[in-house]
């Protein structure tokens, strides 16, 4: 039996991991990114940052949609207290991965969901955010030198992306895997369902 799913489902990113996780679980969606500046919330806690910068990210995209559910999310890479953004140039990616070799830290990713009605006006507001713990494995200078001429570094907060190449230096993972990627994929299945809303309608099957 085919759902009758009138809601549009919206993704305010440009992040293309967070695109394909949406496309791998099947479902049916338009991607609008956001525009804002991610450095407003930079003085916050990690969890209230991410939080903050999800929600801000959904609500702007959010304005130009109608009887939408707009998703907008942010993840940051934390060591030792310290929020670790994307590597401005090499040399940045290369004290990044120096710190992050051989210790364990901490990924958050923030999601939020806003939903607006037939007029585009805002109606519900969820935001939540998961923290995963990564243990790294050791990486000597010419691993290290060798990952950042993948160039694959260069886009991803800590310098290293989880589900490419970068997974040869993850020992193991406390928590969820797609949150380290960007996108809680069960967070995301919870905050829906408690605004009413089941993924498994937006699925295209």
């Amino acid at each position: 039996m085919e759902a009758l799913v009138l809601i549009t489902l919206v993704l305010a990113s440009a992040s293309p991991r967070r695109r394909e996780i949406l496309s791998g679980l099947g479902l049916s969606f338009k991607v609008i990114p956001s525009t804002i500046d991610e450095q407003m919330a930079q003085s916050l806690p990690p969890g209230e940052m991410v939080e903050q910068l999800a929600l801000c990210k959904a609500e702007s995209v959010a304005r130009s949609c109608k009887y939408s559910l707009v998703i907008g999310a942010d993840t940051v890479v934390v060591l030792d207290g310290e929020v670790l953004g994307k590597p401005a140039d090499r040399r940045e990616a290369y004290a990044m991965l120096e710190r992050l070799q051989g210790r364990t830290h901490q990924v958050y990713s923030g999601l939020a969901l806003v939903e607006t009605d037939k007029s585009g006006q805002i109606c519900r507001r969820s935001v939540r955010h998961r923290i995963t713990r990564v243990h790294m494995r050791p990486m000597n200078p010419d691993e290290i030198e060798w990952y950042i001429d993948t160039n694959e570094p260069m886009d991803k907060a800590g310098s290293y992306g989880i589900q490419g190449l970068g997974s040869f230096w993850v020992a193991g993972i406390d928590g969820c895997y797609t949150n380290v990627v960007g996108l809680s994929v069960p967070l995301l299945y919870e905050m829906a369902r408690d605004m009413g809303h089941s993924l498994i309608d937006f699925t295209e099957s």
